[in-house]
């Protein structure tokens, strides 16, 4: 596959190439490692593309886990504790989760575990690979890489995304790099507050 597109919030890239320059190229050559050709398994049931040999997100997904896999990136999770509070989650955002919890009950309110998770993280750098719908690439975007970077474990999150090009060669419902990016400039040069790079690819 080949990078088509990309887009530096918060000088995301910026980042990457002065302080980790070796895992730009990592996700370079991850991305050129995966040959679409052998991703179009997927025979289309859909009345508007039936019969079609379209891309399968999980043969795309399977490619890109492996050769990030082989490279060792890894899955990394965030936990944390939740109430039904506003204000004391406000003063507990940015505290360790054993704090979190003690001032939550402290509080006489509840505890609630929860967490994020993320397939692939090195070097504080995050990789979220969506071939999926809408409400999964902002989820990623604006909770998923926010939530890493606010509790210190990253610095830069990066979502993989296809162009339209690949998108219209896939079942209905994925969403596409073109469509992300205004999402994103449309909510301001500051928001999300965590730099990201986001990256199109097309066969």
């Amino acid at each position: 596959m080949k990078i088509g597109a990309m887009y530096s919030h918060l000088n995301g890239r910026e980042h990457i190439h002065f302080h980790r320059p070796s895992l730009w190229d990592e996700i370079e050559s991850v991305i050129a490692s995966v040959d679409a050709a052998t991703c179009k398994t997927k025979i289309s049931k859909e009345k508007t593309m039936l019969g079609m040999v379209l891309f399968s997100p999980k043969a795309m997904n399977k490619n890109f886990r492996m050769h990030l896999g082989n490279k060792g990136w890894k899955e990394s999770r965030t936990s944390y504790w939740v109430t039904d509070d506003a204000q004391l989650i406000r003063k507990t955002l940015l505290l360790d989760p054993a704090e979190q919890k003690k001032q939550i009950e402290g509080a006489g309110r509840r505890p609630i575990r929860s967490y994020n998770q993320t397939d692939f993280v090195k070097d504080r750098i995050a990789i979220e690979i969506q071939f999926g719908k809408y409400s999964f690439v902002a989820y990623d975007m604006f909770v998923k890489h926010m939530a890493f970077f606010v509790g210190g474990e990253i610095d830069v999150g990066v979502e993989l995304l296809p162009m339209k090009e690949l998108q219209e060669q896939m079942s209905s419902g994925p969403y596409y790099y073109e469509a992300a990016i205004y999402d994103l400039l449309r909510q301001g040069r500051s928001t999300p507050a965590v730099p990201l790079v986001v990256i199109g690819v097309r066969p």
